[in-house]
């Protein structure tokens, strides 16, 4: 029996990590995002937003996205990364 609960609870866990991961990954694409910007301009112009509501997805959309870029950034700062340009270059001795 308790290795029946054990088991149990084990794969509940897994579906509920797994939720969680699809959930995470959905509220941060970028794409997605941005579809729904689109969809509320749409809205819009059909005259099922008005523009105040709009511009309250706007506002909520435009956040997300400066907290997805963020978060990012932080994440190559502490890998170490660095942005920029490389340049590699050769010098003939003989010049």
């Amino acid at each position: 029996m308790f290795i029946l609960d054990r088991m149990l609870v084990g794969t509940l866990r897994f579906v509920l990590d797994k939720i969680a991961v699809a959930a995470d990954q959905q509220l941060n694409d970028e794409t997605a995002l941005r579809e729904r910007l689109l969809v509320a301009q749409l809205q819009v112009e059909l005259g099922e937003l008005t523009d105040e509501e709009f511009r309250l997805v706007e506002d909520d959309v435009v956040q997300r996205l400066r907290d997805i870029q963020e978060a990012r950034d932080r994440d190559a700062d502490d890998r170490g990364a660095v942005g920029g340009v490389s340049v590699e270059t050769t010098f003939d001795e003989e010049a």
